[in-house]
Protein backbone atom coordinates (compact mmCIF):
# COMPACT_ATOMS: atom_id res chain seq x y z
CA UNK A 1 0.00 0.00 0.00
CA UNK A 2 1.29 3.45 -0.90
CA UNK A 3 1.16 5.99 1.93
CA UNK A 4 2.77 8.86 0.03
CA UNK A 5 -0.41 10.96 0.03
CA UNK A 6 -0.83 10.47 3.76
CA UNK A 7 2.84 11.33 4.39
CA UNK A 8 2.47 14.46 2.26
CA UNK A 9 -0.67 15.40 4.25
CA UNK A 10 1.14 14.92 7.58
CA UNK A 11 4.07 17.04 6.38
CA UNK A 12 1.78 19.79 5.12
CA UNK A 13 -0.36 19.96 8.26
CA UNK A 14 2.76 19.91 10.44
CA UNK A 15 4.36 22.80 8.57
CA UNK A 16 1.17 24.88 8.59
CA UNK A 17 0.71 24.31 12.32
CA UNK A 18 4.33 25.22 13.07
CA UNK A 19 3.96 28.49 11.12
CA UNK A 20 0.74 29.25 13.02
CA UNK A 21 2.57 28.72 16.33
CA UNK A 22 5.41 30.98 15.18
CA UNK A 23 3.00 33.67 13.96
CA UNK A 24 1.04 33.53 17.20
CA UNK A 25 4.23 33.88 19.24
CA UNK A 26 5.57 36.78 17.21
CA UNK A 27 2.27 38.64 17.04
CA UNK A 28 1.95 38.46 20.82
CA UNK A 29 4.78 41.01 20.95
CA UNK A 30 3.15 43.48 18.57
CA UNK A 31 -0.64 43.13 18.72
CA UNK A 32 -2.93 43.69 21.69
CA UNK A 33 -4.58 40.54 23.10
CA UNK A 34 -8.00 41.48 21.69
CA UNK A 35 -6.91 42.00 18.09
CA UNK A 36 -8.99 39.71 15.81
CA UNK A 37 -5.98 38.10 14.12
CA UNK A 38 -4.30 37.36 17.41
CA UNK A 39 -7.52 36.02 18.92
CA UNK A 40 -7.97 33.67 15.96
CA UNK A 41 -4.42 32.34 16.20
CA UNK A 42 -4.68 32.00 19.98
CA UNK A 43 -7.87 29.93 19.61
CA UNK A 44 -5.90 27.50 17.45
CA UNK A 45 -2.65 27.38 19.43
CA UNK A 46 -3.64 27.88 23.08
CA UNK A 47 -5.29 24.47 23.61
CA UNK A 48 -1.94 22.89 22.75
CA UNK A 49 0.16 25.38 24.72
CA UNK A 50 -1.80 25.31 27.99
CA UNK A 51 -0.77 21.77 29.07
CA UNK A 52 2.86 22.62 28.31
CA UNK A 53 2.61 25.87 30.28
CA UNK A 54 1.28 23.94 33.27
CA UNK A 55 4.23 21.52 33.14
CA UNK A 56 7.02 23.96 32.28
CA UNK A 57 6.95 27.25 34.18
CA UNK A 58 8.04 30.44 32.45
CA UNK A 59 11.73 31.27 32.84
CA UNK A 60 11.48 34.89 33.88
CA UNK A 61 9.85 36.78 31.04
CA UNK A 62 10.55 34.03 28.49
CA UNK A 63 7.90 31.48 27.57
CA UNK A 64 9.45 28.38 26.05
CA UNK A 65 6.15 26.56 25.53
CA UNK A 66 5.88 27.45 21.79
CA UNK A 67 9.36 26.04 21.20
CA UNK A 68 8.52 22.87 23.11
CA UNK A 69 5.26 22.54 21.16
CA UNK A 70 7.09 22.86 17.84
CA UNK A 71 9.59 20.18 18.87
CA UNK A 72 6.81 17.83 20.03
CA UNK A 73 4.83 18.33 16.80
CA UNK A 74 7.91 17.60 14.69
CA UNK A 75 8.77 14.48 16.70
CA UNK A 76 5.21 13.14 16.47
CA UNK A 77 5.10 13.85 12.72
CA UNK A 78 8.41 12.06 12.16
CA UNK A 79 7.26 9.06 14.18
CA UNK A 80 4.03 8.85 12.18
CA UNK A 81 5.91 9.16 8.90
CA UNK A 82 8.38 6.46 9.97
CA UNK A 83 5.49 4.14 10.85
CA UNK A 84 3.83 4.70 7.48
CA UNK A 85 7.12 4.24 5.63
CA UNK A 86 7.72 0.94 7.43
CA UNK A 87 4.26 -0.26 6.44
CA UNK A 88 4.74 0.42 2.75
Amino acid sequence: MNFSVLIFFINTITQIFIWVVIASSLLSFFLPPYHPVREALDRIVDPFLEPIRRLVPAAGTFDFSPLILIIVVQVVARILIAIFLSLS
